[in-house]
């Protein structure tokens, strides 16, 4: 069963026991690179953690979960603004979809990593019922295709499910309904989003055209608060704090 588990910290210098080939783009604390845990099947990905420790770096964000590429893909942004993930074969894996689009018309980004998250979410990253609405589990640690937990946001919430080869529908098995009060639970909520600061890590809760803002915090950070993250682990609802 998956549960909501906060602020854990932990030595690993190869997450999932994978390789990795790093790119050079890096914007601390995020760096964008490859990593295979199995023989030629690499996925791209986006890390998150410190130069100066290379065994707390932890992978937050993926590209081309369970569509994995072989050696001498190609990642590339084409001369249309599309950013494009290819095997060696030519065939496409994984796109942006921002051809011929101005990627930062106005200040205002056409897409971004940020707005599709796959099992984790960062600090001021939310999800919500018009937008990015789910978090889903990876299967294991060397398979990199979906799992069975996911965390889906609706209109009433959050809830936790749970999805076994046997049964046809996720099952829910935990819900957010407890984070605010009866007098609250009749109204829509809009998103939830991660916050964390020196003093507390939590979601704020925002309800759909109404003045109050919910918050449910979740403990106190004791590492860096900046990097703290939760994630829908292969077995459990974890997060990670670093230093």
């Amino acid at each position: 069963m998956s549960y909501f588990y906060i602020n854990s910290f932990k030595i690993n210098l190869k997450e999932y026991g994978g390789n990795y080939r790093m790119i050079n783009i890096f914007n601390a604390p995020f760096q964008v690179g490859f990593y295979n845990t199995t023989p030629n099947a690499f996925t791209l990905a986006l890390r998150m953690g410190l130069q100066r420790s290379e065994q707390l770096f932890w992978w937050v964000w993926e590209a081309n979960r369970g569509s994995p590429v072989d050696e001498n893909a190609t990642f590339s942004l084409e001369v249309d603004e599309n950013l494009v993930l290819a095997n060696a074969d030519g065939r496409i894996i994984w796109q942006t979809n921002t051809s011929n689009k101005v990627l930062l018309p106005l200040g205002k980004f056409v897409w971004q990593s940020f707005d599709h998250p796959t099992d984790t979410l960062l600090v001021d990253q939310y999800l919500k019922a018009n937008g990015p609405s789910k978090l889903v589990s990876r299967l294991s640690e060397k398979e990199n295709v979906d799992g069975p937990y996911s965390l889906v946001f609706d209109p009433k919430g959050l809830t936790l499910y749970y999805k076994s080869k046997n049964s046809p529908r996720p099952i829910p098995y935990w819900n957010s309904s407890n984070w605010y009060s009866f007098e609250y639970e009749k109204l829509s909520l809009e998103n939830v989003t991660l916050i964390s600061n020196p003093f507390e890590i939590g979601m704020e809760i925002f309800f759909v055209n109404v003045a109050f803002l919910g918050m449910k915090v979740f403990s106190e950070p004791v590492n860096n608060s900046t990097l703290t993250y939760p994630r829908l682990g292969i077995d459990v609802m974890y997060g990670d704090s670093m230093r």
